[in-house]
């Protein structure tokens, strides 16, 4: 069975699942009481509500799917398959290739390509969201006319023009695909820099001038430009029990909303501009993510948006205001040990989440309720201890339900997913790891 049939995201439900705890998790616990924890779920419904609801915040315009959020090529396979996404925001090249590398008709391959003979997706547009430094990566794209054509790298410096002609001269490969990439962040004349540091591309006249040289510079073909507005997309704005942060986050995501938009606009109608004068039009302008679906799509030169962790549902949008996807991706864990009478210890539980280090990038205890971590512990290497009333009720191999901060790291951890439709579990897709891929 296909992803596609095996998930099914054409049929999603009018009402969130999720909505109902005491109702979801007890039917996860019984659906996958067969399997032995530590393992993870999909649920089918959660996951083809959030994609419905991607595409209904999107507006019609499409969404490039963000593979660091998903790392499950099933998964990849099944949202590209429905309206309303297109392509692959992958997160390094070596991803990009093996996304885009020919599919082959058993899902095998001959590992010509040192793919240790899993064949690839057949994805024909694969945008790298972040420059790339692998010359052995790159030989592979300049060595293959149709990688080359389906993978687009992401560049921000002459410098990154200059690796890729090193690894294989103009003369001696196809054009390379490029996208420019624009720092999105906002330089607040009163709190300074707000946003991630990415491209060192802020104004308009720093993009149009790197256009310029790459519609000059032989071998390469611009693609399109990219910005990701971290301070608004990645950002909560609804913080439980701080108000007051929450009124700030929501007045400087405003406040970054109509600067960028402005910026944005002014660059991408410069380099539309070059690009044309050069005979060669911008194929895509991408931003965006998924908590700014909405304020994105409704910028006029924006083409495409990106998401991806709006699909699996990770507790880190438990902090927005205007959007609440299920949770389609979650983990069991087993107790293993009952310590005291009010706690009960699981095995492992160290799944934390990249970012400052703080309680929000902790796991989720979600069910029973009735448990939270210990402070002098919380989510250890190979145990991690809960208290509270929840615990009077769970027995040694009992299982705790867990959510991770973020969407893709959790694959990390897992060699598959057990994909639950209704009460049961319907089959399983392997994650990157399960397909010995460990991408970054």
């Amino acid at each position: 069975m296909t992803a596609a049939a095996l998930l099914r995201l054409d049929d999603a439900a009018a009402e969130r699942p999720g909505a109902d705890p005491a109702a979801f998790w007890p039917r996860l616990t019984a659906a996958t009481a067969p399997l032995d924890p530590p393992y993870g779920v999909l649920d089918r419904a959660a996951l083809a509500y959030n994609a419905a609801d991607l595409v209904r915040r999107a507006g019609g315009v499409p969404i490039r799917v963000a593979s660091k959020s998903i790392r499950v090529r099933g998964v990849l396979e099944a949202v590209l398959a429905r309206p309303g996404f297109a392509g692959v925001l992958a997160y390094t090249l070596p991803e990009a290739l093996w996304l885009a590398g020919p599919r082959t008709r058993d899902g095998g391959g001959d590992d010509s390509d040192g793919d240790n003979g899993r064949g690839g997706s057949g994805i024909a547009d694969v945008v790298v969201g972040y420059p790339s430094t692998d010359r052995a990566a790159i030989a592979r794209l300049a060595a293959d006319e149709q990688l080359a054509a389906r993978v687009t790298l992401m560049i921000d410096d002459v410098a990154h023009l200059d690796l890729i002609d090193a690894v294989a001269a103009p003369g001696s490969r196809p054009s390379i695909r490029v996208a420019l990439e624009l720092d999105a962040s906002w330089k607040s004349p009163v709190l300074g820099h707000l946003g991630v540091r990415r491209s060192p591309l802020h104004t308009p006249e720093q993009l149009a001038a790197l256009t310029r040289i790459v519609a000059e510079r032989p071998g390469f073909v611009l693609d399109g430009v990219m910005a990701y507005e971290g301070q608004i997309a990645g950002l909560g704005d609804a913080v439980p029990g701080r108000p007051v942060r929450s009124a700030l986050i929501r007045g400087i995501q405003r406040a970054s909303r109509a600067e960028l938009a402005e910026r944005r606009g002014r660059a991408v109608a410069a380099v539309r501009a070059i690009a044309a004068d050069a005979g060669a039009p911008l194929r895509f302008v991408n931003g965006g993510g998924t908590g700014s679906l909405e304020s994105t799509a409704a910028e006029p030169g924006i083409t495409e948006l990106a998401a991806g962790s709006g699909l699996l549902g990770p507790h880190l949008f438990d902090t927005y205001r205007g959007f609440t996807p299920a949770p389609a991706a979650a983990f069991a864990l087993p107790v293993v040990r009952r310590p005291a009478p009010d706690i009960v210890t699981l095995l492992g539980g160290g799944w934390i989440a990249s970012g400052p280090p703080g309680p929000d990038r902790l796991p989720q205890v979600v069910w029973p309720e009735g448990l939270r971590m210990l402070r002098t512990e919380a989510a250890g290497e190979v145990q991690t201890p809960l208290r509270g009333s929840g615990a009077a009720g769970l027995r040694v191999g009992d299982r705790v339900w867990l959510r991770h901060t973020k969407a893709g790291e959790l694959a990390e951890h897992l060699d598959a997913y057990a994909v639950v439709d209704g009460d049961r579990v319907v089959g399983e897709l392997p994650t990157y790891r399960g397909e010995g891929k460990v991408f970054l």
